[in-house]
């Protein structure tokens, strides 16, 4: 009876690195961001807290212009090139110190902090993090801003509550990420077409957040017909010099410069044009820049001429003209595609959709394959854009073969049928 009962009651003693979903798998992650503006830099301290050591290292790249003055508790080493973090098993603290300012190799910066206001991407202060846990774990991740005396915070979270809940789907380590800014800010909200709008700017910049909501109150209704539930927030920021003259795009929010047309002479929109980029969430290899950036470019002036900001006669000719902008593009496929690849590759996709048009009698267009990309993997290539024409079309297209596709000829291609 007692050799019995010994072996039962070892039946029921946990073993080391048993799932914690029997205990608990969750452990706490707290992220507190403290500016300087004087030295424009920013400390970072993240806090872990956890019951028996779900989280058992915390890893990150050290680059050049990456953290430094890194402290933690915990055992803690530089090897290969990335700091290595082992917390004790209840957890512990992780300090760094990160300089903000980041020029690009074409001038302008994508990075800025001052005396009155910084703005810049989560993934330029916290580098992104591989972790080793215990089966089954995965982290609770808060935020908070430690900020002078009459500054705010705003990032593509909900800031209703001063711990900013950091939840994003299908990973097990949440880290803050997209566009924020710190500082005096000037802010407009507004709810359109379902999807939850903020146009951030530092006081004083010539940002028309006003213009910028009228622009998108024509055109989000379309996107959600084309996208239903691609978008749920976008947080636009905004700024003048010395941040770069251009727009680009993170997860649920934009940075576009104040002095950026909303719609440009050519018709064309920055702003659209990063929206779509934000609704698809296309990731493509190398060398196949040209789909994502030509689906934004073709769909920002399809918003347009839909949402009727523009009427059909100018949607016309912008195709005109980026057509004989497109005869300036070498190569299609390379790694960044550049403004003449960018206009080659809108008509490409002017091409496919009156292919899949014709080819299915009117009753499908380039929105069913845009859908299939929407719902289908981020990662996209020329493979996945053939065959989901070839399953609109019931056979291979055209428009997509080789002889169609300059640079591209090295790569496999299926023949027509």
């Amino acid at each position: 009876m007692l050799i019995c009962l010994l072996a039962c009651s070892a039946c029921g003693t946990p073993a080391s690195g048993t799932d914690p979903d029997k205990a608990d798998s969750r452990y706490d992650v707290h992220y507190t961001i403290t500016p300087d503006p004087d030295s424009a830099t920013v400390t970072v301290t993240l806090e872990l807290t956890q019951s028996h050591g779900q989280l058992k290292e915390l890893s990150f790249a050290i680059a050049a212009n990456g953290p430094t003055e890194i402290h933690a508790d915990g055992k803690a080493n530089t090897r290969d090139g990335r700091f290595h973090w082992q917390p004790d098993k209840t957890g512990g603290r992780l300090h760094w110190k990160i300089k903000v300012p980041h020029e690009r190799s074409n001038g302008g910066f994508d990075a800025w902090l001052q005396t009155s206001w910084g703005i810049f991407r989560a993934e330029d202060i916290i580098p992104r993090a591989r972790t080793r846990t215990l089966k089954g774990a995965r982290s609770k991740t808060t935020m908070t801003f430690d900020l002078p005396l009459g500054w705010s915070a705003v990032s593509e979270y909900s800031s209703l509550n001063k711990r900013i809940r950091i939840d994003i789907a299908r990973r097990r380590f949440d880290q803050p990420r997209g566009w924020m800014a710190i500082g005096r800010l000037g802010i407009r909200r507004e709810t359109i077409a379902g999807i939850r709008i903020a146009i951030v700017g530092p006081e004083g910049e010539s940002v028309r957040r006003m213009d910028m909501l009228a622009l998108l109150n024509w055109t989000l209704p379309e996107l959600t017909s084309l996208l239903p539930g691609a978008i749920r927030r976008l947080t636009i920021f905004s700024a003048g010099d010395p941040m770069w003259r251009g727009g680009l795009s993170a997860p649920a929010s934009i940075f576009i410069h104040a002095d950026r047309p909303l719609i440009s002479e050519n018709a064309t929109s920055t702003l659209l044009h990063e929206v779509m980029h934000v609704a698809l969430h296309v990731k493509t290899d190398v060398d196949y820049d040209w789909i994502s950036e030509g689906l934004a470019e073709y769909y920002s002036l399809e918003l347009l001429r839909r949402g009727d900001a523009i009427t059909v006669r100018r949607h016309s000719k912008a195709l005109k003209r980026l057509s004989e902008w497109a005869d300036k593009a070498e190569s299609l496929c390379r790694a960044t595609s550049s403004g003449s690849t960018t206009a080659l590759a809108v008509m490409i996709f002017h091409d496919l959709n009156a292919e899949i048009n014709s080819g299915t009698e009117g009753r499908l267009s380039l929105d069913d394959l845009v859908t299939n990309i929407a719902d289908g993997p981020t990662d996209v290539d020329l493979d996945t854009l053939r065959e989901i024409a070839a399953n609109l079309l019931g056979r291979s297209s055209n428009v997509l073969h080789g002889d169609n596709l300059p640079g591209c000829h090295s790569m496999a291609a299926p023949s027509s049928a």
